[in-house]
């Protein structure tokens, strides 16, 4: 094999490996508006992956400070907190929803209101440790909205 055909082959082989790696889809992605001053806000969607993974970080434009959180029932008590990673099973649907696991834009500078579109770029580790990014663009929903989209915004695949 020439110089040349053994690159193109490598080159082909590490292209089948890294479109093949974690195939996450981003469906029903929403963020809620804030009132003036509100300083936080919660981004919700569906996720599902081709093969094991997990999301591990968020980031957006918006704002300097984006983790993930989890609410969850504590000794009674309902709390929120910063969680390392949300599992996505091979093949099966995990929802981020008011109440559970969500994506948290902290510090924000501005109101977010409806009809407006936030970038977040969604970072996904497979169990080989390799990180891939996905970039989205969420549309904002009425403070008041419920855990359903009226239409499905913010569908993505990668």
């Amino acid at each position: 094999m020439t110089p040349i055909a053994r690159i193109l082959a490598l080159s082909a082989a590490s292209f089948l490996v890294a479109t093949a790696h974690a195939q996450v889809t981003v469906k029903e992605a929403w963020v809620r508006a804030t009132v003036p001053q509100q300083q936080a806000t919660g981004a919700f969607m569906q996720l599902s992956a081709a093969q094991d993974t997990k999301l591990v970080a968020a980031s957006s434009p918006v704002t300097p400070v984006v983790e993930v959180h989890e609410m969850a029932m504590q000794d009674g008590v309902m709390r929120m907190r910063q969680v390392p990673s949300v599992a996505l099973p091979a093949g099966k649907t995990v929802e981020l929803k008011p109440g559970g696991y969500h994506v948290m834009l902290l510090d924000l500078k501005q109101q977010v209101k409806e009809g407006d579109t936030v970038p977040l770029t969604l970072v996904f580790e497979g169990q080989d440790g390799k990180r891939e990014s996905l970039e989205v663009k969420v549309p904002v929903r009425a403070l008041n909205a419920s855990a359903k989209p009226t239409a499905a915004h913010g569908d993505h695949k990668h």
